[in-house]
């Protein structure tokens, strides 16, 4: 049975100091989607033996088969606290009931992309972290971004079960292992963490890192042993979790605690950490596995398991499924790590607006952002297109940064390219319905208010993949995302029947919206061109496209990789073209531009779009340029507005027919295709 309504989710959202919006962030089969069902379940949506194995948030068909998430979806789910643990939350809260916006994404690097559209309307990130293959590439990367977007990590290690049964490690051995996983997650989190948000590295000792078993369904954090034993020894809990990790041991014959591994005799004591917590895991393990049924019954009354009905019957695997759940469930790991240590909208919002805005920060907008300001102005920034159950239509996903949406609203949907005070990228619409997006299913609510997650009906066919809604009309747009991959692996496709052509052109079109990183164009030969991150992201992308956007056969010519390459010194040699009447000769030379210019391009400080002589000013008053070569910049490339100049470098003009135009250009120091189309 469900264990909430919606009405009780729509109340909790206007409490947004109980809204907890999180994306779970890994490597590519760390166990995310597996570990997330432990959450699902909790909340009442699937049952406890399905959870490990339905991995709900794969709504896909492909995904399902595959084994591997390719979307990112988003579910909401209610969660109540105890009042001992919402007394050690460290912000503001309202009662203890809470709402959290989980979004699960993809590992696979090809789907980076859907990753970086998840963390834009997130504040804190679940790190799944593998026991065995410790921290990953991926993992660096996602946990990057993560820190990038000004993101606040708490880390799971998972696959526990794995390191206990198949490898059989001693529990030192495991320690230690643990002990490596968290640093290498604080020396990446120590590395790209932004200063504003000041120690986000994480620590066993204050309930940051949690350890457990997606699969079987359980995991722990050192703060729910230290909650225990404190309870049964009547000592501090803060204290018993700091001596439940790192150097410390317990002498059971002076019963005192000592930071020295052996005692007065010299002989070793065992670590807290491995008596404490590892020694009752062990045990169970122990036992179960090797069919010890005289002692499985003692350990379960020790530690006050009960078994009902047909779970008596159980052995092995099976019976140990059961007891670890009872007695460690991973959603009370999970949910007390989530609400304990992850910002509210409330705290996030402060330190996140002015990254997330792109006007100045005293704008009226930015204070409303910054305030999470339910009665102001709408802002609401949209991260990427879902797909519906209506071919062709699709669920603006995003965030109420600030003020608060409603069905029939009348918006500003503002395009990525919308400047304000013009009509560029600008389009006025009402919003038919706003949904919560619930996994596989949707739940329609009148309205929604700031610091929540939420989809939107009727406004798809006026944004492309991402954009800004409002309702004030001096209000700026919403950052752009950054993404950590590019779509460079392209291929051409084609209808096996010519009558088909318009389905395509139309599919292409539901493609690119589908896909925050998908580039769907056609080539100056006038093949229509798909291109992807990677193969994997290209063969999805694909079928997408021949099964449900276009719905026609395709014909689908070899994957292509366009050759990029940049300038790194002078080149040795000029290049000469000549007009088909052999009048004019452009002569074009390659230099290496400064880095520093081509930073001010690309974060518009030199804008391409304004007056050459106002920009002349900049270049030459900034960065040193000559004032007669700034002002002769030809035009910016690739895309008219990236950071590699074509420059006219003619001294004089020539009266005679015959012209001669020696040009220069001008690159950065990063590999990108560098096209240009010179007119007269």
């Amino acid at each position: 049975m469900v264990a909430f309504t919606v009405d009780q989710m729509r109340s909790l959202m206007d409490k947004v100091t109980n809204v907890r919006n999180m994306s779970v962030i890994a490597h590519v089969d760390h166990g995310k989607s597996t570990l997330t069902d432990s959450l699902v379940q909790r909340a009442g949506i699937i049952s406890a033996a399905k959870a490990g194995e339905a991995r709900f948030t794969d709504t896909r068909k492909d995904e399902q088969e595959r084994g591997i998430t390719i979307k990112s979806t988003a579910i909401s789910l209610y969660s109540e606290m105890s009042d001992e643990d919402v007394k050690e939350i460290k912000q503001k809260t309202d009662g203890n009931s809470f709402l959290i916006n989980l979004i699960d994404s993809p590992g696979h690097v090809d789907f980076s992309s859907e990753v970086t559209a998840a963390l834009r309307v997130t504040d804190g990130a679940l790190v799944v972290v593998d026991t065995i293959e410790g921290v990953c590439v991926q993992t660096e990367t996602v946990l990057r971004q993560a820190l990038g977007e000004r993101i606040k990590p708490v880390v799971v290690i998972n696959k526990v079960d794995r390191a206990l049964l198949e490898l059989q490690v001693s529990k030192e051995d495991l320690y230690q292992t643990f002990a490596r996983t968290v640093e290498s997650v604080n020396v990446i989190v120590s590395t790209y963490a932004d200063e504003i948000l000041g120690d986000v590295q994480v620590y066993p000792a204050k309930g940051t890192v949690a350890f457990g078993s997606g699969l079987h369904g359980w995991a722990f954090t050192i703060r729910q042993f230290a909650t225990r034993y404190a309870k049964k020894f009547g000592v501090d809990q803060s204290k018993m979790m700091e001596r439940l990790w790192g150097d410390s041991f317990f002498n059971p014959k002076t019963k005192k605690w000592t930071n020295k591994d052996t005692d007065a005799d010299g002989k070793p004591l065992e670590r807290a950490f491995n008596m404490f917590i590892l020694d009752p895991i062990f045990r169970l393990f122990t036992a179960i596995m090797n069919f010890k049924k005289e002692e499985i019954p003692v350990l379960l009354e020790k530690l006050e398991i009960i078994l009902k009905g047909d779970e008596k019957d159980l052995e092995g695997k099976a019976l140990l499924k059961v007891v670890m759940r009872k007695f460690l469930p991973a959603a009370d790991a999970l949910l007390e790590m989530i609400i304990l240590h992850l910002p509210s909208p409330v705290t996030a919002q402060a330190y996140r607006a002015e990254q997330l805005y792109e006007g100045p920060a005293d704008d009226a907008s930015c204070i409303a952002i910054k305030n999470c300001d339910p009665k102001a102005d709408l802002m609401l920034y949209v991260s990427k297109m879902v797909p519906t159950s209506d071919k062709g239509r699709f669920y603006a996903f995003g965030r109420v940064f600030a003020g608060t949406v409603k069905s029939g609203q009348k918006v500003r949907i503002q395009g990525p390219n919308y400047v304000p005070g013009k009509k560029d990228d600008l389009f006025i619409k009402a919003i038919q319905r706003v949904v919560l997006m619930m996994g596989r299913f949707v739940e329609p609510i009148d309205d929604c208010p700031a610091g929540n997650i939420i989809g939107l009906v009727g406004i798809d066919q006026f944004l492309l993949k991402t954009g800004t809604l409002t309702t004030n009309e001096t209000s700026h747009n919403m950052k752009v995302m950054k993404f950590s991959v590019s779509p460079v692996v392209q291929v051409a496709v084609e209808v096996k029947n010519a009558n088909d052509l318009p389905k395509l052109v139309e599919g292409l079109k539901r493609l690119s919206k589908s896909d925050p990183c998908v580039l769907t164009y056609m080539s100056e030969s006038g093949e229509h061109i798909v291109a992807g991150t990677g193969e994997l992201h290209l063969e999805i992308c694909l079928q997408d496209l021949e099964q449900d956007h276009a719905g026609v056969p395709l014909k689908i010519s070899p994957p292509v990789v366009a050759y990029r390459e940049t300038v790194e010194t002078e080149s040795s040699q000029t290049a000469l073209s000549k007009s088909p009447n052999k009048h004019n000769r452009i002569y074009l030379k390659a230099e290496p531009i400064e880095e520093e210019v081509s930073l001010a391009i690309e974060n518009g400080v030199i804008n391409p779009r304004d007056d050459f002589k106002a920009r002349a000013r900049v270049m030459a008053d900034e960065f040193g340029w000559d004032v007669t070569d700034a002002r002769k910049i030809w035009c910016f490339g690739p895309d008219g507005n990236g950071p590699n100049l074509v420059v006219d470098q003619t001294k004089s003009v020539n009266t005679c027919t015959k012209s001669r135009i020696p040009l220069l250009l001008l690159s950065n120091g990063l590999p990108r295709k560098v096209q240009f189309s010179v007119k007269k």
